[in-house]
């Protein structure tokens, strides 16, 4: 089974090589790499392309790196899905790199458990230490066990739904619309992927825990989900903010 990974990258050239050797070295061999560059202005595209001759020496690898204007990452993955010819899709942060065993695990699931969409845990990387994000799916339909870092998918339900280009909580919208639409969903509770914490999603400020609590809840509410969801997403941004 192929399976291809795509990464987006916009000016990664602190991060990216950790990532790109990631994928380099897994332990499973059938797979296609594809990097989706936003027209970096620094050293990104030089760094990726520094590569090409260590994938065309491993056996089972394919490599390909594309740079040009996009409208952001979710538009890049977008892309990236068209581009890919996989029967499986996993999407990686050019911030955040796979445990070796990632690709052959999650393939391994789907031969044992088919799947539309799974995905496993995260090793989250903080300044303060490490800790693990557990894959799982509640009663509640909620963001608490969604692992986007750890999704791998069918290729053909990211062409049948791409990312919507509304919000940065575009992943989430993409997980809960193939919810609604009853595809095969299935978490694994094993360490796939480790998270580098931060960006604009984690911003501590009561104007952006107000912003993510609406942008979230018009999720729930595109999708014709309770009203009853705008406490819950108030007491977790709350929670977080608290905390944070």
């Amino acid at each position: 089974m192929l399976v291809s990974i795509l990464s987006v990258a916009y000016n990664s050239e602190k991060t990216i090589a950790r990532t790109i050797e990631s994928v380099l070295n897994q332990t499973y061999d059938n797979i296609e790499y594809i990097i989706v560059d936003g027209l970096s202005s620094d050293k990104t595209v030089e760094i990726a392309q520094s590569y090409v001759e260590q994938f065309k020496q491993h056996t089972g690898r394919s490599y390909k790196i594309i740079s040009e204007k996009d409208n952001g990452m979710y538009d890049a993955l977008n892309k990236g899905a068209r581009l890919a010819t996989g029967f499986l899709v996993g999407q990686i942060n050019t911030d955040d790199y796979y445990e070796l065993d990632a690709v052959e695990k999650m393939v391994n699931f789907y031969n044992t458990n088919p799947y539309d969409i799974a995905w496993g845990s995260l090793r989250v990387l903080k300044p303060t230490g490490a800790m693990i994000k557990h894959a799982k799916i509640g009663k509640l339909w909620t963001t608490t066990g969604w692992c986007h870092p750890g999704m791998f998918s069918k290729r053909t339900i990211l062409l049948e739904m791409p990312y919507a280009l509304e919000t940065m909580y575009d992943d989430f919208d993409f997980i809960t619309a193939a919810h609604k639409a009853n595809k095969n969903i299935k978490t694994i509770d094993t360490i796939i992927t480790n998270f580098t914490f931060g960006g604009i999603s984690t911003k501590k400020s009561l104007k952006e825990v107000k912003r993510r609590i609406d942008i979230t809840y018009g999720i729930y509410r595109k999708y014709g989900m309770s009203r009853l969801y705008w406490f819950h997403r108030f007491a977790l941004e709350m929670a977080k903010y608290i905390l944070s």
